[in-house]
């Protein structure tokens, strides 16, 4: 059959597969496709269509059903609740809603709009605020251009039987705003002993990071013997490669955007900064000063000689599940005073300070000077940007910061 021809036949059934009921619509489906030759969904798509030779409708849109008011009210509420995803979002809100009544002044039509709308729609009004976050909230990490070719690339799982090869990795203290100087701590995770190193920084520069190398070198009871880091220019730079160079470090590097490939220090990021010092931003020479205090002593031997941790000895393939097994819990003292290759002298001092040290003193002294360093966090609102306060649609009275205050639900 001819295009036109095929063209003519659906125009004479088209009015009779509107009208029929859906046994006969599929019974002229079945043979629209015989006779034509079409494939089952272009054909529906056809008969389903405007008639041929007619010009189509315009379709009407439906207008909107929730307000810019009740999208303001559903972002800060996500906000305060640390930007859960789409489904918990759903079900904390009728907990929330009596705090946020109060503190949002949310009337009772917008109220019901919060409340009505579902998740899939939540992430649709939310990922305009979604693109900003992931841009300027949750990565730091710029990429540096040179040396790519000098330093190679790591791709293979860790197989190492000695000490002295690592991870290392920045975090940053920004808060929600990226602007100006920070701080960040730099973390090294020794691969065979879990043994964990970190130190606080202003900013990230070059020589810098290369300074608190060279420090956290001299404080491991260990040779250190390799690097492997991501791809930032923090790192992949001249001063920490030559570094290397000298000191007959190995220096490796991750794949970009795979934090797989650095997964061990990436999991002490959380357990060893971020679970601790949260996310506040820290942006002076004093909040540094206080963290360096805190990982240069009590928190250093709470997690290295009192903190036991497991390791990935192989995984298997059962079927369509995948079973890991561990060796027993060690301390990362206990793993370096196995390893023929630690420095003696360093190890005799480790295991007096083990017996003789508290550990509930030390994790009560943790506390306290954790406590005493969130009293350094700046305050991000006057960094924040102008129009942040447009785009949230609220009062300053019905901010994140008031939320977040709380206060007897009415």
């Amino acid at each position: 059959m001819s295009r036109r021809g095929r063209w003519e036949y659906l125009g004479k059934i088209h009015g009779r597969y509107r009208e029929a009921d859906r046994e006969g619509r599929s019974r002229i489906l079945d043979e629209f496709c015989e006779v034509a030759g079409y494939h089952r969904k272009y054909a529906l798509r056809l008969l389903n269509g405007p008639e041929p030779g007619k010009e189509p409708t315009q379709r009407r849109h439906r207008r909107p059903r929730y307000s810019s008011r009740a999208v303001s009210a559903l972002e800060a509420i996500w906000a305060a609740s640390g930007y859960p995803w789409s489904m918990r979002l759903k079900a904390l809100l009728p907990a929330w809603m009596p705090w946020a009544r109060r503190r949002l002044q949310l009337a009772p039509e917008v109220e019901h709009q919060v409340l009505a709308m579902s998740a899939r729609q939540m992430d649709r009004r939310l990922a305009p605020r979604k693109r900003r976050l992931k841009k300027h909230l949750y990565g730091r990490t710029k990429p540096g251009s040179l040396l790519k070719h000098q330093i190679p690339l790591r791709t293979d799982a860790w197989d190492v039987t000695v000490p002295g090869f690592g991870e290392i990795d920045l975090v940053a203290h920004s808060g929600d705003c990226g602007e100006g100087v920070f701080a960040h701590s730099l973390n090294l995770t020794d691969i065979h002993t879990t043994w964990g190193e970190t130190r606080a920084i202003l900013g990230k520069s070059q020589v810098e990071v290369q300074k608190v190398v060279e420090e956290i070198r001299q404080a491991l009871p260990f040779t250190l013997r390799g690097l492997d880091a991501d791809n930032g220019s923090e790192f992949i730079n001249l001063h920490l490669y030559r570094y290397c160079q000298r000191r007959a470090i190995q220096m490796t590097r991750g794949r970009p955007y795979k934090k797989d490939d650095n997964a061990h220090v990436e999991q002490k990021n959380w357990t060893n900064v971020r679970r601790l010092i949260g996310y506040a931003r820290y942006d002076s020479a004093a909040a540094v000063a206080a963290m360096n205090a805190l990982y240069r002593q009590d928190l250093r031997l709470f997690q290295n000689l009192f903190l036991p941790s497991v390791k990935l000895l192989r995984k298997v393939r059962v079927g369509s599940r995948t079973r890991r097994y561990y060796d027993r819990p060690q301390t990362p003292l206990e793993r370096v005073l196995a390893c023929p290759e630690a420095d003696p002298d360093a190890c005799s001092r480790l295991k007096l300070l083990r017996d003789r040290v508290d550990p509930f003193e030390i994790s009560r002294r943790i506390d306290a000077q954790i406590e005493a360093l969130q009293t350094l966090a700046s305050d991000t609102r006057r960094l924040r940007r102008s129009r942040r306060g447009r785009e949230l649609q609220i009062r300053p009275e019905n901010s994140l910061e008031a939320l977040r205050a709380g206060g007897a639900p009415v």
